[in-house]
């Protein structure tokens, strides 16, 4: 027994020494070398910071493009997705007010043409970005509450359109509703 438990103790302290030091240490010199040295990419707007790029902010006013449903209450510190599944009566009729209110909010859209991410919440209940369909099915809305041309804001959404060369293509919301404030009329 003895033999046993002598190098278990010994690879114990060695792994607690390696993981909570040395690989920290090395984490965070890496995290130095990035832009913003580690902090997180920040969004500025007239010259002051209003938010992180890749953490979702809470805009529900109707001249704005909504962003997802977060399950963490848009709080970084308390990143979760809801633990609940597709079945669970809770989650559907979470869902079912928040297709609801989204109707509420733009009549003109047919209930079968909402896109789930709007009614939804990610995993990380933090996601920034949205689908370009998901910020144009919006756009009606937003140009009949800021008596702007859809046409325009429609090619502000594909300005925005991040297209990268894997994956799908997607909107920072925050950024695009900063570019929305900062659109003529």
């Amino acid at each position: 027994m003895k033999q046993n438990i002598l190098p278990a103790l010994r690879l114990t302290v060695l792994c607690i020494l390696f993981f909570c030091g040395i690989y920290s240490l090395l984490i965070l010199g890496v995290a130095q070398l990035e832009p913003n040295h580690g902090q997180g990419k920040t969004v500025t707007a007239n010259g002051r910071v209003v938010g992180f790029a890749l953490v979702g902010q809470n805009f529900s006013d109707d001249k704005y493009f909504w962003s997802r449903p977060s399950a963490a209450g848009y709080n970084a510190a308390g990143s979760a997705g809801s633990n609940k599944g597709p079945s669970n009566p809770d989650y559907l009729k979470q869902v079912s007010d928040r297709i609801d209110s989204f109707l509420v909010h733009n009549p003109a859209i047919p209930k079968d043409q909402v896109p789930a991410e709007l009614v939804t919440a990610s995993g990380s209940g933090l996601d920034p970005d949205l689908s370009p369909d998901a910020a144009k099915v919006q756009v009606r809305r937003i140009a009949s509450f800021r008596r702007l041309d859809e046409a325009k804001l429609l090619a502000l959404v594909e300005n925005m359109t991040e297209k990268p060369i894997v994956g799908r293509p997607h909107v920072n919301v925050l950024r695009l509703n900063i570019a929305l404030d900062n659109l003529k009329q």
